[in-house]
């Protein structure tokens, strides 16, 4: 005999899940600037880079046109191109000589023309890196869960 208890233990069990899952996650805004010497991130050790190359940018120039997933592109928006990771993946772009860091969703194929070059960053991702100036810097990228 089944009864209730089987159906009140899956439900306990699926909200306790539900919490647990979000105690890990931590509470930042996705352009956090955290320092290079850290080996954490609110006590939660960073993963090994996916990557580690240069990272450019592009911006008003291609405002408008279409991305290859087909959204508009958006200089002011936390995107950015890679050439091998899915659609819709989050990453965190850290830069190697400062520490700065951003998280951006990949939405466009590239960059193309040099294999050192592994993302472009939109505008906005970029001059909150703080390298709109010099046009590339040397990065680590990690793939993450979103936007935190």
């Amino acid at each position: 005999m089944l009864g209730s208890r089987p159906f009140a233990l899956a439900i306990t069990l699926v909200a306790s899940c539900a919490s647990l899952s979000c105690a890990h996650r931590e509470a930042a805004t996705p352009y956090a600037y955290v320092p290079s010497s850290s080996a954490t991130v609110g006590g939660v050790p960073l993963p090994a880079p996916y990557q580690v190359g240069i990272a450019t940018w592009y911006g008003p120039g291609f405002a408008g046109k279409k991305t290859s997933n087909g959204e508009r592109f958006d200089p002011g928006a936390m995107t950015a191109a890679h050439r091998k990771l899915p659609f819709n993946t989050w990453v965190e772009v850290r830069r190697v000589d400062t520490g700065a860091a951003v998280r951006v969703r990949i939405n466009d194929r590239g960059p193309w023309g040099n294999d050192r070059r592994v993302i472009d960053l939109s505008q906005r991702a970029a001059e909150i890196l703080g390298y709109t100036g010099e046009g590339s810097t040397k990065v680590e990228i990690r793939v993450v869960y979103g936007p935190m």
